[in-house]
């Protein structure tokens, strides 16, 4: 009996102690920002990851580069309608918390962010103040989408006042709106620093995003065209081919050929995504096309070298 009872007591397993911190949520802003009051108490910087939900592994790469800058990660999950057209699909747009909320957890986030419409926008969207940031946000996505941008720098804009945070991660597979947002940032004298993560993709190169599950199997299997012919085109560009409204509209008709219903495909200059210039030192190619319903963008940039390539480019508009 002694020895059974010596061998119960050494088979007990005491669990490791870990630095582990549970993840908080909130969606009361008070709350919230007492919470980010106690770390900043502490000495600890901030890092913060907008998202509208429905994470996949482009949205954890955002948290994993979020964590390697700053003490905190604060994620933030808002399906925002502002930023919705009447035609748009803000009432299914998928909505995954409990799982998102799992992934999450298991990269170590801090907190988590999940306001209501009414914490956001208390006397309702009509009555809002909007930040509206010119020229960048009216072309592009800005000429198919009107109002989208508006949303959301207006929203982001209201989220960087609730979190106040020292740094913020956004994707690069939406490049007008990172764009946007470093600029919105730069105008209005916000002290946050915008960094971009390289976009996350699927091995055949179609790029990560929440809407892609919408995509038959059979659109799925046509989708990383778009990404395909982007880099056909880079490659053109950087081989020294300088007709660049003769490479859209053949890449136009790609996407056609395809079965994709391209909204645009761009070659821009990626500071100011106008036309290239003998100043341009980096070049966006960027593309919008519509798969069914299902609405894709995807870019991708060459470096010049202003001096030696221009010549060669000078002539392309």
């Amino acid at each position: 009996m002694n020895q059974a009872r010596d061998f119960y007591r050494f088979s007990i397993t005491i669990p490791p102690i870990t630095d582990e911190v549970d993840m908080r949520t909130y969606s009361n802003n008070a709350q919230l920002q007492s919470a980010l009051d106690s770390f900043r108490s502490k000495g600890q910087s901030i890092a913060f990851v907008p998202t509208m939900g429905n994470l996949h592994e482009g949205h954890l790469n955002l948290v994993r580069k979020a964590a390697s800058l700053c003490d905190v990660v604060v994620v933030s999950i808002f399906v925002n309608p502002l930023q919705f057209g009447p035609n748009e699909d803000l009432d299914a747009y998928p909505r995954t918390l409990a799982a998102d909320k799992e992934k999450l957890f298991s990269e170590g986030v801090q907190v988590l962010y999940t306001p209501e419409v009414s914490d956001i926008y208390p006397q309702g969207m009509a009555q809002q103040t909007q930040v509206s940031v010119p020229d960048l946000s009216d072309t592009l996505c800005g000429s198919s989408r009107p109002g989208h941008f508006d949303g959301v720098t207006t929203v982001v804009a209201k989220l960087f006042n609730i979190v106040r945070p020292d740094t913020a991660v956004f994707g690069e597979k939406d490049f007008q709106q990172l764009s946007i947002v470093r600029k919105m940032v730069r105008d209005l004298c916000m002290p946050v620093k915008i960094v971009g993560v390289a976009t996350t993709r699927d091995e055949d190169g179609l790029a990560k995003s929440s809407r892609n599950g919408y995509l038959s199997p059979e659109q799925r299997h046509i989708a990383p065209i778009i990404h395909q012919t982007l880099n056909s085109c880079r490659e053109a560009i950087a081989c020294g081919f300088d007709n660049f409204l003769q490479l859209e509209s053949h890449a136009r008709m790609q996407l056609l050929q395809a079965g994709l219903e391209p909204d645009y495909f761009a070659i821009r200059d990626a500071s100011t995504l106008r036309a290239v210039t003998p100043e341009t030192e980096e070049i966006a190619i960027l593309a919008a096309a519509r798969l069914g319903p299902t609405r894709l963008i995807d870019n991708v940039r060459l470096t010049l070298n202003p001096v030696s390539d221009w010549g060669m480019l000078a002539g392309s508009h």
